[in-house]
C-alpha cells in the first residue's frame, strides 16, 4: 500500500485534504450527472441553485452568495450563458453591473435537476459520511467561522509568539 502523505500530515495539510476531497466528490458528482443525461458540470450548480435560491443577482452578489472570489463566478458565468442557462442584464441605475438571472433554460435544468438528481447525489454524500456526515458539516462551519474570525496568519503569528489560544466565542 501506498504511502499518504497529505493523510499522514494531519492538520497540517488539511487545505490540500479537503481540496482533493472536493475534487474526488465533484468528479464523482459529474459522472452521476452524466450517467443521468446531464452535460452541465457539477462545479456550475451551485451558480445555478444560487439564482434559484435567490433570485437575479450582480456578479459581485453571486460571488458573496457562494463564498468564492468575482473572477472565478465570472468564469462560470461566461461558461452558462454560452450554455443558454443564465442572462445578463444591464443592472438599474447602475449601467457597469450586470443583473444576472436563469433563462427558461436554466430554471428548467434546476427544476429537473433539483427534482431528479439532487436528491441522489446527496443521499450518495450522506451514505459516504455514515453516520458522522451531520458532525462533519457542524466541524466545516466551525473551520470556516474561526478562519473569518482570525485569518490563519493571525493565528500563526499570534502561536509562535507566544500567545494562548483564542477561546471559542
Amino acid at each position: 500500500m501506498k504511502q499518504d502523505v497529505v493523510k499522514e500530515l494531519g492538520l497540517l495539510a488539511l487545505g490540500t485534504r479537503l481540496k482533493r476531497i472536493g475534487e474526488r466528490l465533484q468528479a464523482q458528482t459529474q459522472a452521476v450527472l452524466e450517467s443521468a443525461g446531464v452535460a452541465t458540470p457539477a462545479s456550475h450548480f451551485p451558480l445555478l441553485a444560487a439564482l434559484d435560491r435567490l433570485g437575479a443577482m450582480s456578479v459581485g452578489e453571486l460571488a458573496e452568495a457562494l463564498g468564492v472570489s468575482q473572477p472565478g463566478v465570472t468564469r462560470q458565468l461566461s461558461n452558462l450563458q454560452a450554455e443558454g442557462l443564465v442572462q445578463a442584464q444591464p443592472s438599474p441605475g447602475d449601467l457597469r453591473s450586470r443583473t444576472i438571472d436563469l433563462t427558461k433554460s436554466g430554471k428548467q435544468l434546476v427544476a429537473r435537476t433539483k427534482r431528479s438528481h439532487w436528491p441522489v447525489i446527496e443521499a450518495a454524500v450522506a451514505d459516504a459520511c455514515a453516520a458522522d456526515g451531520r458532525a462533519l458539516l457542524a466541524s466545516l462551519a466551525a473551520l470556516e467561522q474561526a478562519l473569518a474570525e482570525e485569518s490563519l496568519n493571525d493565528r500563526a503569528n499570534r502561536l509562535s509568539s507566544g500567545g494562548k489560544r483564542r477561546a471559542s466565542a
